[in-house]
């Protein structure tokens, strides 16, 4: 022991003492899901709030495995009938003919992409410096760019941003909403989420009906007809089922809100820490790292847990599909 102090070793024991507690979750009883799991040959390298990216270069978007190779280095971010966009660390944003597969052009933006959205030819993109902007693909060129606040740490599940007709919503790294009209980009309205410093930035964007719902790690929020509303909680993610809103904390809790954000339903799950979830299928669905797939009904009353093996790279989750190390698990075929 010759050269420790005896400071040293106790931060030693108490550091070891806390990692040797570190507790799990320990469902009571687990099913197989073996029926419905079949193979797909790679597994995800990467994630994005839109897809992941595979490690044989293929990427999954919404509607599945897609079949073309982004390229070495290249990172899925986003795809729409017509394309697909990707990126990768140099800042380069490739655009490729998602019919024919080939490249159609490479944008350098020179700073990483965080995330980007495509519709009717327009990229809506956000930077990894909180710059965003507009580029339209006929003519090749940015029709405006603009930053925000500096940030110092982002949570990875960065939002994408979203087109609402000629409009789009970019959910910024720092907490905000920055709306645009794509035909005439100059005035901004700005929507302010939350102001924490750090792992801030809008982890979620979606809506129903005329109702857009958005959160960042602590805050959840509506903007509609019946004006702005929040929510706080430790989100790990949220997901919605028409009009109605589930919360996944970071506690291990499933939450269900009424478009009022008015509790209706909470479910705990102790020491889970969700590494993926979803609503699809008329089921909810939350991942647990260690492996318990948590299927619930929507009323939260009635649940299964499967066990489908310890997480061991990025999970992504595409309608009732979701994919896990090399699998495809078929919601639609496990019940609660």
């Amino acid at each position: 022991m010759k050269g420790f102090s005896l400071p040293i070793l106790a931060a030693a024991a108490l550091l070891f003492s806390g990692c040797s507690s570190k507790q799990y979750f320990e469902p009571e009883q687990t099913y197989s899901a073996g029926s419905a799991v079949t193979a797909y040959g790679s597994k995800i390298v990467d994630l994005t709030r839109d897809g992941a990216t595979l490690e044989n270069g293929q990427y999954i978007g919404k509607k599945g495995i897609g079949r073309i190779s982004l390229g070495e280095g290249y990172r899925f971010l986003s795809e729409s009938a017509g394309y697909v966009l990707a990126g990768n660390e140099e800042g380069k944003l490739k655009i490729i003919n998602k019919k024919s597969g080939k490249v159609l052009r490479i944008v350098d933006f020179e700073v990483p992409i965080v995330s980007a959205s495509v519709h009717n030819g327009t990229i809506a993109y956000i930077l990894n410096n909180n710059a965003f902007g507009l580029y339209r693909i006929n003519g090749d060129k940015k029709i405006i760019e603009n930053r925000s606040e500096d940030t110092y740490a982002i949570d990875t599940r960065a939002a994408s941003p979203m087109f609402i007709d000629s409009l789009v919503v970019m959910p910024m790294l720092d907490g905000k909403l920055v709306i645009l009209d794509s035909n005439d980009p100059v005035d901004a309205k700005i929507i302010y989420i939350s102001s924490d410093q750090i792992f801030n930035n809008v982890i979620f964007l979606s809506r129903f009906g005329d109702t857009l719902v958005a959160a960042t790690p602590k805050k959840l929020i509506t903007v509609g007809v019946d004006g702005e509303m929040d929510y706080r909680a430790n989100i790990s993610d949220v997901a919605l089922s028409g009009s109605t809103i589930y919360v996944f904390t970071k506690e291990g809790e499933v939450i269900k809100l009424n478009s009022r954000l008015e509790e209706q339903a909470r479910k705990k799950f102790k020491y889970a820490h969700f590494a993926a979830s979803t609503v699809a299928g008329g089921r909810v669905v939350a991942l647990d790292q260690t492996g318990s797939l948590i299927v619930l009904s929507p009323d939260l009353k009635k649940q299964r847990i499967y066990d489908i093996g310890k997480v061991e790279s990025p999970v992504f989750i595409s309608g009732t599909r979701l994919y896990k190390d090399g699998k495809i698990i078929d919601l639609s075929k496990l019940n609660y």
